[in-house]
């Protein structure tokens, strides 16, 4: 026996089960249920044409420039060395002859001092003038000899195999840090240091009054500068600019990774200044007000304004914009409130500032020290809570994956190299190597 079709005031008889619903119906709502879905194909077309079109406008010397310059400075660090090395071989040949004329040089001032003693006496004898004939004549085979010295130099060719550069596509993997090792490495921090810290793939910037200090991956000290500036708000490293971003309450500085030197944008004095980050090709800085700001500047050719965004986009006015971080198109933004002293992290997207997800922290902000995160592989987030001693892992998609206690109170984190976590304390910095 035949049925209706069950969509309701229909009359018509149902003909055939529809796969999305599991109901049985009319061919006008079978027609129907297709044509929805077939409408749902062609977003799936603007994003494969949109994709399309950002694979054609991939700028390979862009994504590959950061990869060169490694490669570039292994081979002028191997130059250097090669250099070094022929210099110390001609220094080498220099230094045989001239230790040679020294001795030569020895034996003609006492064949001189001996001739000047018989002229002074008035005296010799045939056996003196025989002597220093003979010694004279030495001394010219000895000199002539010098002339046509020849060195035996067997040298081998200098062989580079593919180990010397091994390039390798890096998997992310998710990081556990509820399996934290204990700190193999601490390095103590004077009183008055500025908390802030920045890293790229080689080097770790902090602040160890009155230096600003640059160390490796180890964290061995390879270079320093006295910082005579004053306050330092935040750090975060440029790879377009290949150099250190130093933000003070006022202005903005650049730091040579290679040199140190301190360079002041003497362009930007724009504000009151917090917390910043850096993308490809924006610095992204917030300000330190209620209803914090976020200001945009291009790195490149100039650093310049482009951009301001204000309160309410950014957050309401009675928030602060404790910390920004910049990962894969995203902000990570630590965000306090002024009247109800709480704290939360948000996700937004770094080209609008559009919402992505937000999560309320159980933490009381009682003192004025800004509230920091950083980002983990995977997408992921790491806040750091002084207030309770602890550390809290956020996952991609805006869940707390771990709470971590830490002590001594720690104030700020970063990841390095992928696989170590570096942590400020209140007098000390430690260094943990994470699976």
């Amino acid at each position: 026996m035949s049925q209706l079709c069950p969509i309701n005031k229909c009359a018509r008889t149902s003909r055939g089960l529809c796969d999305c619903c599991q109901k049985n119906l009319c061919l006008q709502h079978l027609s129907e249920h297709n044509a929805l879905l077939v409408a749902e194909l062609n977003p799936f077309t603007d994003e494969i044409n949109a994709l399309g079109n950002r694979l054609s406008t991939l700028n390979i010397q862009n994504i590959t420039s950061n990869h060169h310059q490694k490669l570039q400075q292994w081979r002028d660090d191997c130059f250097k060395k090669i250099n070094y090395f022929f210099e110390r071989k001609c220094q080498e040949i220099d230094q045989l002859i001239n230790e040679k004329i020294e001795q030569h040089r020895k034996q003609l001032n006492e064949i001189s001092l001996k001739i000047a003693d018989r002229i002074n006496a008035q005296e010799t004898t045939r056996k003196d003038i025989d002597s220093l004939n003979s010694s004279i004549a030495h001394l010219k085979t000895e000199m002539n000899k010098i002339e046509q010295i020849c060195f035996t130099i067997d040298t081998r060719p200098l062989v580079i195999d593919d180990s010397f550069v091994v390039i390798q596509k890096t998997t992310e993997h998710e990081i556990d840090l509820s399996t934290l090792w204990r700190a193999y490495r601490t390095i103590d921090r004077p009183e008055d240091s500025f908390l802030s810290l920045a890293d790229n793939d080689q080097h770790l910037l902090l602040h160890l009054n009155p230096n600003l200090c640059l160390f490796d991956r180890e964290m061995n000290k390879v270079n320093q500068v006295l910082w005579n500036q004053l306050d330092i708000q935040d750090m975060c490293w440029s790879s377009t600019l290949d150099q250190f971003i130093v933000l003070g309450r006022k202005t903005i500085f650049l730091i040579s990774e290679n040199t140190m030197s301190i360079n002041e944008v003497k362009a930007i004095r724009e504000g009151d200044w917090l917390s910043c980050t850096c993308s490809d090709t924006v610095l992204f800085v917030s300000t330190n007000e209620l209803g914090s700001s976020i200001v945009e500047f291009a790195l490149v050719p100039t650093m310049k304004s482009i951009k301001k965004w204000k309160s309410p986009i950014t957050c309401t006015k009675d928030n602060y914009i404790d910390g920004i971080v910049y990962k894969n198109e995203n902000l990570a933004l630590m965000i306090m409130n002024d009247i109800k002293k709480s704290l939360r992290i948000e996700l937004r997207s770094a080209s609008n500032l559009d919402y992505i997800w937000s999560i309320p922290l159980d933490v009381t902000c009682v003192k004025t020290i800004p509230f920091r995160c950083c980002a983990l592989t995977c997408n992921e987030w790491l806040i750091v809570d002084y207030e309770t001693e602890q550390m809290l892992q956020i996952t991609k998609d805006g869940e707390i994956k771990t709470i971590l206690h830490y002590y001594p109170r720690p104030y700020r984190a970063t990841l390095f190299e992928g696989n170590k976590l570096v942590i400020v304390t209140t007098d000390s910095v430690l260094l943990h190597s994470i699976q």
